[in-house]
């Protein structure tokens, strides 16, 4: 395994990618249409958040936002949380979708484990989108009533969140392999009134039934009045037990107009609900608005991913995850997307990569661990696939190790953009991501989003350069949430964000903003390792641990003593059934203390089956602590939030025997 040192240039942009980029085209733009001249990212950066109502009103001239009637303000204050932007403004989130698009070209490719690749044109998409959103105003579906969504990463979802949207409907999905209770509490929250739904759903080469938990969600939210149903697994399934359903081929069918009709709602008004993980309580319901996801999107995808009509976007994700609702954003660029459905390793571990020359992909988006473990299984992308269309490849999820970053050029491809990014279900984006003009250092995201006044901060609450610090936005942000539902006062979204520093937005990560303004994320900032004064990320102990090829997945907590020390015990997951034995933990001890430090070496190393995560593929390091320390399950872990709700039992047991706290 090749080692490579944090902060080695590996790849620079040529004048040709520079000027041909999206970026490079909006600088130029500024300099023709706004007398404003910027010689390099950050110099544009500076100027997009010192000057925040001149960067974002020039989002909305160089994208040529609809709005029914004139905005009266760019925003209404620089205070946080509060903050209106655009007030005034009417538009409508699918209008911007549709607009000036060749309808022959293709719009949507997507796949399945039992669905073989198809693409979907521009055209048929808005026939489609039309067609559904006849039923649901048949079904009375208006501005502001939520539709939800039990389904995959599949077309049909695309098609149903477009039209509800059109609507200015609300919408909210999750994904097929989230749980009875999971389900109900998000949806029971927001009072839905209409569900779309499949029967089932297919991963690593097994099918999955869930007609019968649909019917117990549905018995669990009384709102709802009818039920769109897609036979997903079986062309057969019986959906009757559920309500009023309707067939996806019925609810599809066009009878009336053939053409969409749009909702045009306030810029603030709500687009969807997405939920963070919930893993100490029921999740809580974050509410984006249209016109801010819209605005945000559209510079996301097309300034720091370049997306544009000749790219193919894809990113691996499901429904349950906001990587969806960003994935779906690259249809705003003219891009087309590609959806898959299914295991990232079934039938073997070389599938993405093998998708990825079928469908020839442009960007590929995905997680760090699946670099990491492509590295790990020493595969050979490059070699093995036609791969000459990638241009890009973008992670987030968890901090990419440098190792992977040289993995990728070295077994991928040698003239690749890696874009590590940060970011979050709260706002929806990366506000820490790629920029295709800059060049690439191992183990560092690239840049501070543009509008996105990201800050690094000590205990004192002041901004630091090249010191691990508090991630915080200083100034707002317009995917920021417009409000948490059911959260009248705004008492959560306070508690959630603005408590540790009045007027600040603290995102919860630790980040290092280096010299040369790019970012290095060291993990939560609240399951911190801090042995004798010295604070280090988790990133940084798994960056470590993964050196070791016989380690699959680990997990780290810092548990305080009552006699001032603390202890660290590391788990473990061993790959292809090997076991943990002394010569390993070892060589595990060895790349902490030199990779890390001595002082952050852990106190006991032990194997486990699985590390406990959430839906979303987090790891549960906080709620691992608390339990290690002694508090019951139940007030720390919203089980119905977890993917492997059994890989606690191991910790449980452990905190009994194990921990003298």
């Amino acid at each position: 395994m090749e080692s490579v040192k944090e902060g080695t240039l590996l790849w620079k942009p040529d004048k040709q990618r520079k000027k041909q980029s999206n970026l490079y085209k909006y600088i130029d733009w500024l300099k023709k249409e706004k007398g404003l001249y910027f010689d390099d990212y950050h110099a544009l950066w500076e100027w997009s958040v010192h000057n925040l109502e001149a960067f974002w009103e020039s989002q909305w001239e160089y994208f040529n936002i609809r709005s029914k009637q004139s905005y009266d303000a760019i925003l209404t204050s620089r205070e946080m949380p509060g903050t209106t932007w655009f007030p005034g403004a009417m538009i409508n989130y699918t209008e911007h979708i549709f607009r000036d698009r060749d309808l022959n070209k293709p719009a949507i490719i997507h796949a399945s484990e039992h669905r073989a690749t198809q693409e979907v044109t521009w055209g048929q998409l808005y026939i489609d989108t039309v067609a559904f959103q006849q039923t649901l105003k048949k079904l009375g579906v208006q501005k502001g009533d939520r539709v939800v969504a039990y389904v995959p990463n599949i077309y049909e979802t695309v098609v149903a969140f477009l039209a509800t949207a059109s609507l200015g409907a609300i919408w909210s999905s999750a994904s097929p392999d989230f749980g009875t209770q999971s389900v109900i509490d998000r949806f029971k929250q927001i009072e839905p009134k209409v569900m779309i739904t499949v029967d089932g759903y297919s991963y690593n080469g097994k099918n999955f039934d869930r007609t019968e938990v649909v019917a117990n969600i549905q018995e669990a939210l009384p709102t709802i009045e009818a039920t769109i149903t897609i036979p997903y697994l079986n062309e057969q399934t019986d959906f009757n037990k559920l309500k009023s359903p309707i067939q996806w081929s019925d609810a599809t069918t066009n009878n009336g107009d053939k053409s969409l009709t749009y909702e045009h709602v306030p810029f603030n008004d709500p687009l969807w609900v997405l939920y963070s993980s919930g893993t100490t309580g029921k999740p809580k319901p974050i509410v984006q608005s249209q016109g801010g996801i819209l605005l945000e999107h559209l510079k996301a995808a097309t300034f720091h991913m370049d997306l544009g009509e000749d790219t193919r976007f894809f990113w691996f994700t499901t429904t349950g995850w906001m990587m969806w609702n960003f994935l779906i954003g690259g249809l705003l660029s003219g891009s087309t997307i590609i959806l898959y459905d299914g295991s990232p390793a079934y039938p073997d571990n070389k599938w993405l990569w093998r998708f990825a020359e079928q469908t020839k992909m442009t960007a590929f988006g995905t997680s760090a661990s699946f670099l990491t473990a492509s590295m790990k299984d020493s595969l050979e992308p490059g070699k093995e696939f036609d791969l000459s269309h990638l241009s890009n490849i973008s992670s987030t999820g968890s901090p990419l190790p440098p190792e992977a970053f040289g993995w990728c050029y070295d077994h991928v491809k040698s003239d690749l953009w890696i874009a590590s990014v940060s970011g979050g279900t709260d706002v929806c984006t990366a506000f820490i991501l790629g920029a295709p003009i800059l060049p690439v250092y191992a183990g560092e995201l690239q840049c501070m989003g543009l509008g996105a006044k990201i800050e690094s901060f000590n205990d004192q609450g002041k901004p630091e350069i090249d010191a691990i610090g508090e991630l915080v936005l200083t100034a707002p942000f317009p995917s920021m949430p417009i409000y948490f539902w059911n959260d009248p006062d705004g008492t959560r979204l306070h508690e959630s964000y603005f408590d540790v520093f009045p007027g600040i937005w603290c995102h919860g990560d630790y980040l290092k903003i280096t010299n040369r303004h790019t970012g290095i994320i060291y993990g939560r900032s609240d399951a911190t390792i801090n042995r004798g004064g010295i604070r280090i990320g988790t990133s940084e102990i798994y960056r470590a641990v993964d050196q070791v090829k016989e380690v699959s997945d680990s997990l780290i907590v810092d548990i305080p003593n009552q006699d001032g020390s603390s202890a660290t015990p590391l788990f473990v997951v061993m790959k292809d059934g090997a076991e943990l034995t002394d010569e390993i933990s070892g060589r595990i001890k060895t790349q902490i203390r030199t990779q890390c430090s001595p002082r952050h070496v852990p106190t006991g190393i032990y194997q486990v089956t699985d590390i406990p995560k959430t839906l979303n593929g987090k790891k549960l390091e906080v709620p691992i602590k608390k339990i290690l320390m002694g508090k019951p399950v139940e007030q720390v872990v919203n089980i119905g939030s977890l993917s492997n709700r059994r890989a606690l039992d191991y910790f449980v047991q452990f905190a009994k025997d194990e921990m003298k706290v």
